[in-house]
């Protein structure tokens, strides 16, 4: 099994595009809770345009909210961003007690059998979120899981 894991920051539409054709993905798993994205350059990636878009491109789209994380969550993760002075655009980690937090409180709840599953045999899925950087994600720790208990092979998309 294969899985990718992008980020939204960093790409335009066509090179989001480009680079998951690129790498072969055929589904997009999407682990946003809010599945909108702020700042106009970014619109493309607002549910309802990224749909349409990866349609149009012949990628199939799901969304998995059961791995988002929880709003109290990003607010621990956004005063950790405070307290070390760094934008979410810019953040290349997660602090360790969110990342605690969402495996406990969100990963440890959640039967990624049911999402293995689901996924295409022989193809390549991509776990979608907005940041950069997967390990300033939580789309990293789902794909961490998925390596050690269902033997996944991750590559990163970046920008």
């Amino acid at each position: 099994m294969r899985i990718a894991t992008v980020g939204v920051y960093g790409f335009e539409a066509e090179s989001f595009l480009a680079a998951l054709r690129g790498a072969g993905v055929t589904l997009v798993l999407d682990v946003r809770q809010r599945r909108g994205v702020r700042g106009t350059e970014y619109a493309w990636a607002n549910s309802k345009r990224l749909q349409a878009m990866l349609v149009g491109a012949g990628i199939d789209y799901a969304h998995h909210k059961e791995l988002a994380p929880t709003t109290e969550l990003r607010r621990l993760q956004y005063a950790e961003d405070d307290r070390r002075g760094v934008g979410k655009r810019n953040r290349v980690e997660l602090a360790p007690e969110y990342a605690r937090r969402y495996v406990a409180e969100i990963l440890d709840r959640v039967d990624l059998g049911k999402l293995v599953a689901g996924l295409p045999e022989g193809a390549l899925a991509a776990l979608l979120c907005v940041e950069r950087d997967p390990e300033a994600c939580h789309r990293s720790l789902i794909a961490e899981r998925l390596a050690r208990e269902y033997g996944a092979r991750v590559t990163n998309l970046r920008p």
